[in-house]
């Protein structure tokens, strides 16, 4: 038997709630093209994001620690997986679109440039006056304009709520300037998941790996309220020693009960609001996937516990230093001598700014190649 696809968007309107979007209800894409024949709209989206090169490159590009650093260390593309396998349970759990939640989350990284956020902040500081960089922007110019493998058209032709799902994530730029979604109404319930899975996933997995990697001692996290009750429930005290597989115990512990926290507290905002459909959900003035205050009070201090302590460990400050003056000389280098760019840029240079074409260069270069780049150019300085 063969499932087509007019009969998993008829399985999704008998399953899911009427808050979620609907694939046979979406708006389309920019472009015009024949649907598939086995997959629905936003499958066809998550397909589309997991075969684009940006998506392939994020195994080489900086979490926390960068790839040099060891092979066990969270990478941008296992925070995506991981990302978006936890947006798969809060959906299938809300029942409503696990297929948008995943290609949101799959590309909600897509525009980090190498050596995760010290390669943001140089990129950023280097576009003062252009209007600084943003990866969350970066991410939508990717799926958008700058992947290319369609003849008749740039980017991933996405549906429109997948892109407004990018467009929506953790933004702090001008969301005016995309035109052609509706990136100033309120997030679909899906776009809410995977944001908040994101959240989820970097706090408790940039944990794992501080540990991990013994820049945090386990003494340092005993005032932690969600560290204590996760090492609690499996049974670790204090006064032992923290092996492997203890860790890995806690840190599923403790992502088990935020998720569980999110879940209950989702649950008790669409019960107070009840939204009709996904139209009538966008248009409430607060996200509803959210966890209660006593959580998102120890979320916070969790976070706050690893800007001071991982963030801005000296042995992190130093690589990150060490990547923003990687990412200013390859800048500055390609700015005074343009022809340093490679041909299929370099064409560009006719339409867009000189700045923006070196810094969708730059940002969509690995850990790995940056560095070979610095290395061809600089090959008499010492990178330490």
């Amino acid at each position: 038997m063969l499932i087509h696809r007019a009969q998993l968007e008829e399985n999704e309107r008998h399953s899911l709630a009427a808050y979620a979007l609907c694939s046979g209800d979406s708006r389309g894409r920019r472009q015009l093209e024949p649907e598939a024949r086995y997959r629905t709209a936003f499958q066809r989206d998550r397909d589309r994001i997991v075969h684009a090169a940006a998506f392939r490159r994020l195994e080489y590009k900086t979490q926390v620690f960068v790839n040099e650093a060891g092979d066990y260390f969270r990478t941008r593309l296992t925070h995506t997986l991981e990302v978006a396998q936890i947006g798969r349970s809060l959906a299938r759990a809300l029942a409503c679109n696990e297929d948008l939640v995943e290609a949101i989350c799959l590309a909600h990284d897509l525009g980090h440039p190498p050596f995760g956020h010290a390669g943001e902040q140089a990129l950023d500081a280097l576009l003062a006056q252009q209007g600084g960089f943003n990866h969350n922007l970066q991410s939508y110019r990717i799926v958008t304009v700058l992947e290319q493998r369609y003849p008749h058209w740039q980017g991933l032709n996405l549906t429109l709520e997948t892109l407004e799902g990018i467009a929506q994530h953790d933004s702090n730029f001008d969301r005016s300037q995309l035109v052609g979604i509706n990136a100033q109404g309120g997030a679909s319930l899906e776009a809410q998941i995977a944001h908040i899975a994101d959240e989820l996933a970097y706090n408790a997995h940039d944990l794992d790996d501080g540990l991990h990697s013994q820049l945090l001692q386990p003494e340092q996290l005993q005032s932690l309220a969600l560290w204590r009750q996760a090492a609690d429930a499996v049974g670790w005290r204090g006064s032992q020693v923290l092996d492997a597989l203890s860790r890995h115990q806690i840190i599923r512990e403790l992502l088990g009960i935020c998720v569980e926290d999110v879940l209950q507290e989702t649950q008790r905002q669409l019960a107070q609001h009840q939204p009709s459909c996904a139209q009538a959900l966008q248009q409430l003035a607060e996200p509803l996937v959210r966890q209660s205050p006593d959580f998102r009070a120890q979320s916070a201090a969790l976070k706050a516990f690893l800007e001071q302590s991982l963030y801005r460990h000296s042995r992190i400050m130093r690589m990150q230093a060490r990547a923003q003056r990687i990412t200013h000389a390859l800048f500055t280098s390609m700015q005074a001598e343009p022809l340093l760019l490679p041909a299929g840029y370099r064409a560009r240079l006719d339409a867009d700014p000189l700045q923006l074409v070196i810094a969708d260069y730059i940002a969509c270069m690995t850990d790995r190649s940056a560095l070979r780049d610095y290395q061809q150019l600089y090959a008499h300085h010492s990178l330490d």
